[in-house]
């Protein structure tokens, strides 16, 4: 077991999934500044060159062509289709309450792994995907007046990423990090301007339901271009983050401690908005967070006299 580096791997996903829950309430501040096509293209300049910048310091020797080019994008564009549907919601909903939703995706990568790659799902995984669905019942309440369909696109968003979860765990297991990183952010950029290039067909006059993936390119001022930039920078540093994260300790403490993205989103969600969860809100937070826990962590093999390396 990878135990030595754990304390670093703890700093680094934690530190990765709050500057990740920064960039999405700024996304949600900002939603009104520029289309989500416009975020992906913008964003992809900053993105782009610079990973390519850290992939010829950080491993040169090491091709940006990916091994399964055909599974990579598979996995790219269902990467793509989780933001959009993610980013889409973020609009009519709070931050903490999109990103409890998001994070049933261990639960649906359970599933899926069960489904498609026929990984067994024992007893305490299906306690987990029955309290996760409790959970999200009870954040969502699908039964209230007030309910819209809207709430759902997170959870869309969690099917998505999960699907690409076991694409990735299951055909791009030897694929190169920065390799895979470069093909999602190409394929950002490319949706974008596929985006922006079909909404020049498309009418946009009067009130838009979905104006966030609905408007053209919108001209950006100096300091939207530097909330771009950050965004483009915060979404680099995050990556590789993650991705040195599980490589240097065990992915079941990784993936425990990736939970406290939804503690930082509570918190961002009321530095900027003012936003603060209700008792049921917190109530489906917990058994989200006592969900993933039992979905995602392993005990550890006891040993007569030692740890194995």
């Amino acid at each position: 077991m990878r135990l030595e580096g754990t304390p670093l791997g703890i700093t680094l996903i934690v530190t990765s999934v709050f500057m990740l829950a920064f960039g999405d309430a700024v996304v949600k501040q900002s939603n009104a500044d520029f289309s989500l096509w416009q975020l992906f293209v913008a964003r992809g300049l900053v993105t782009v060159p610079l990973l390519f910048g850290v992939a010829r310091i950080l491993a040169p020797a090491s091709p940006l062509w990916p091994k399964a080019a055909g599974w990579v994008f598979v996995r790219s564009m269902l990467i793509v289709l989780m933001w959009i549907a993610y980013y889409a919601a973020l609009p009519f909903m709070s931050l903490s309450v999109a990103a409890t939703a998001l994070y049933t995706t261990p639960l649906f990568i359970a599933l899926f792994s069960a489904a498609l790659i026929r990984e067994p799902v024992g007893v305490r995984k299906w306690l987990g995907i029955l309290l996760g669905f409790i959970g999200v019942l009870v954040i969502l309440r699908p039964a209230a007046d007030d309910f819209s369909a809207v709430a759902l696109l997170p959870i869309l968003a969690a099917i998505f990423y999960a699907l690409a979860a076991v694409i990735t765990r299951s055909k791009c297991a030897d694929e190169d990090p920065l390799s895979v990183a470069m093909s999602l952010n190409l394929c950002l950029v490319i949706s974008g301007a596929l985006g922006l290039g079909g909404l020049m067909f498309v009418p946009t006059a009067g009130d838009l339901a979905f104006p966030f993936l609905q408007s053209p390119w919108m001209a950006m001022s100096n300091g939207t271009w530097a909330i771009i930039v950050l965004l483009g920078i915060l979404l680099v540093a995050e990556s590789i983050g993650v991705a040195k994260a599980y490589q240097i300790a065990p992915a079941a403490i990784i993936g425990a401690f990736d939970y406290s993205y939804l503690v930082f989103a509570v918190f961002w969600s009321f530095v900027f908005f003012a936003d603060t969860p209700d008792m049921l809100t917190i109530l489906g937070i917990g058994f989200i967070l006592a969900a993933g826990w039992f979905v995602v962590w392993r005990p550890p093999l006891k040993q007569a006299n030692c740890l194995s390396p």
